[in-house]
Parts: C-alpha cells; structure tokens; sequence
C-alpha cells in the first residue's frame, strides 16, 4: 500500500499547481518514444485517460479478490491493469480524495495481492469507467517469462529492436483503430543511455 501512497502524495502535490491538466507515471527506466510536442498532443486531445483495467479471471485476477472487499467491490467489478498511467485532472482528484475504497484494499489486498495492480483500475472503472482507454501507453516485453518484464541494456538498443516497438501494433484511440499506440517504453538500464543518444535522432523523433 506504501507505493500507492507514494504515488497519490505526487498526485495530490501535482494538482496544487491549476495549471496541471494530465498526469503520467513514469519510472526512472522508462525513455519517451516520441519528442515532447507529440506526445502533449496525443494526450491532450485524448477523451480518455490511459489506464489499463482488465478482468482477469485467472488466479492473478480475480483469484486476489478477497469477498471480504464487499459491498464496496465486489469480484464482478475487480481489475487489474499496470501501475504506468495517465489521468486527467478530474480522475487524479478522484484517486487523492478516496476514502471508500482505501480502507478496503489496505486491509483486505495483501500478498499476492499486490495493490499497485488493483486498487486505481478497480476503484476508477467504479467511480469512472466509461472515462478509461484501458490500456497503457507505456510499452513492455513480457515475452522472456517471469514476474518482471525484460530489461534493456546497451546490446539490446538497435534499429531493429526499436522496429518491434513501433511497427505490428494496433489499438483504439478516440474510438477508432490506430497504430500508434504507446508513448514510452521500459524498463532500460543504465548502459542503454549511450546508445539510446546516439539513436534518438533517427528512431525517435528528437
């Protein structure tokens, strides 16, 4: 519970300045795949936010539901979805003044149910679902197996591998088909900066 407390102290120190429209959570291993310009527009004329919020019925799904959650949440309303996303200002209020669903995932969301994965896709499909892309905009490879997704150092920063992130994707924005679909990508390790740098001009757009 400690990180969705972390992540919701930025949220509400965020929303102090009025000026602030969108709100994106990023870790220290994630690049943009696109310069500043394209992606402020791509947010901004959004109709919704971007927050992955899918039922799982397997046993990392609704197999972490506790039914001691009800009537607050129950197991036809539990999500899961990543811990990277954006909201708008309307939605981050919405996560920093929950006092009803808090109590609930602090008590009853306990390992393996892991908070960070459940408690904002639920709680905002209840309170605001019909305002959610449900789906991430931030990029990540699954497909080496295990509990974390692949990490990318300097060997792994080719044309070709950033050919995998852009080409072959497919995904609604403003309800309509699109190929363009994420705006980040993690998780690079530290040996990747130099040839991230080096690439930049040619692949992503800067």
């Amino acid at each position: 519970m400690s990180m969705c407390d972390a992540e919701r102290r930025l949220l509400a120190n965020a929303l102090l300045d009025i000026s602030n429209e969108w709100f994106i959570l990023l870790s220290e291993s994630c690049i943009p795949l696109y310069n500043f310009s394209v992606i402020y527009h791509y947010i901004m004329k959004s109709r919704y936010s971007f927050m992955g919020a899918f039922d799982d019925p397997g046993p990392f799904g609704r197999g972490r539901y506790n039914e001691k959650m009800e009537p607050e949440v129950k197991i036809a309303q539990w999500r899961k979805g990543s811990q990277w996303f954006e909201v708008n200002r309307k939605l981050a209020i919405n996560i920093v003044e929950d006092t009803t669903f808090y109590p609930k995932f602090e008590q009853f969301c306990t390992p393996a149910c892991y908070v960070d994965e459940h408690y904002f896709p639920t709680m905002l499909t209840i309170e605001a679902g019909n305002q959610l892309a449900n789906r991430s905009i931030t990029w990540v490879d699954w497909s080496r197996g295990g509990p974390h997704p692949a990490t990318f150092g300097r060997g792994d920063i080719t044309v070709e591998f950033f050919k995998r992130i852009f080409l072959g994707n497919s995904c609604t924005y403003n309800n309509r088909s699109s190929s363009m679909c994420f705006l980040f990508a993690r998780k690079f390790a530290p040996s990747a900066l130099e040839p991230l740098l080096e690439l930049s001009p040619k692949v992503l757009g800067f």
